[in-house]
C-alpha cells in the first residue's frame, strides 16, 4: 500500500513537471544540475576526509615511533593525502636547510665542525604554517559550491515559482471561470520549483555544515602536529 501511494505521488509530480511552461522546466533543469553536481562533490568529499584521516592516524602514529626522521621522510609519499605528513615534509626540508646552513658557516672553526643547528625557530615556524594552510586550502576544494549550492538554489526555485504564479493568475483572468479549481493546477505546477529549490539546498548546506566541522578538526590536528614537531626540533637541535 505505501509503495502504491509513492508511485501515486510520484507519478503525478512528474506529471506537474512535464506539464510546466518552458521557464518552468528550464528552471528545473537548472536545479537539476546544482543537485546533481552538489550530491557528486558530496560523496567524494566524504570519501576523501575518511581517507585523510586514516592517513594521518597512520603518519602520526609513524612519527610517534620512528628514531630517524630522514626514513620518515622517505615513507612521505605514502601518506599523500595526510596533511601532517605534508607539514612533516616542508618542516623536514627548512630543517636541512638551516643545518646545512649553519654547518657551512662553522666549517672554518676545527672546534665547531659538524656541530650544524637549527638557525630559526620562526623561519621553521613560518615554513610550517605556510604549509598547513596550503594543505587547508587542498581540503577546502569544492566547498565553496556547496554554500553556492545552499544560498542559490532556494532562489532559482522560488524565481521559477513566482513566474508561474504569474502564469496561472494571467491564465485565471482570460478564462471564465474563477473558482480555486480552475487556478489550483497552474498554482501546483509553480511550486515544483519551490520543492525542487529546496530539494537541491538542504543537503548542500547539512554538508557543508559537516564539512566545515571536520575541517576544524583537521585544523587543529595540524597545529597541535606543527607545536609538537617545533618542540622535538628544539630540544634536538
Amino acid at each position: 500500500m505505501t509503495f502504491f501511494l509513492a508511485q501515486q505521488s510520484f507519478g503525478s509530480f512528474w506529471s506537474l513537471v512535464t506539464m510546466s511552461g518552458p521557464i518552468a522546466q528550464g528552471v528545473l533543469v537548472i536545479l537539476l544540475f546544482f543537485s546533481t553536481f552538489s550530491w557528486a562533490i558530496i560523496v567524494r568529499k566524504v570519501r576523501f576526509f575518511k581517507e585523510v584521516d586514516q592517513e594521518s592516524q597512520e603518519f602520526y602514529g609513524r612519527f610517534q615511533s620512528t628514531d630517524s626522521l630522514s626514513t620518515l621522510y622517505s615513507e612521505c609519499e605514502q601518506y599523500s593525502k595526510s596533511p601532517l605528513a605534508g607539514i612533516f615534509r616542508s618542516g623536514y626540508e627548512e630543517l636541512n636547510h638551516q643545518i646545512e646552513s649553519s654547518s657551512s658557516e662553522v666549517d672554518s672553526s676545527p672546534s665547531m665542525r659538524g656541530k650544524g643547528a637549527l638557525r630559526s625557530v620562526t623561519g621553521l615556524e613560518r615554513a610550517l604554517h605556510k604549509t598547513a594552510q596550503t594543505e587547508m586550502t587542498t581540503l577546502e576544494g569544492s566547498l565553496s559550491w556547496l554554500a553556492t549550492t545552499g544560498a542559490v538554489t532556494p532562489f532559482i526555485g522560488l524565481f521559477g515559482t513566482v513566474i508561474g504564479i504569474i502564469n496561472a493568475f494571467q491564465g485565471l483572468g482570460e478564462g471564465a471561470l474563477t473558482t480555486i479549481q480552475a487556478v489550483a493546477p497552474g498554482i501546483s505546477e509553480a511550486l515544483v520549483a519551490t520543492a525542487a529549490g529546496l530539494f537541491a539546498a538542504i543537503p548542500a548546506v547539512i554538508a557543508y555544515n559537516q564539512f566545515l566541522s571536520r575541517l576544524k578538526v583537521f585544523g587543529v590536528e595540524m597545529d597541535n602536529f606543527s607545536a609538537e614537531f617545533l618542540n622535538i626540533m628544539e630540544r634536538s637541535f
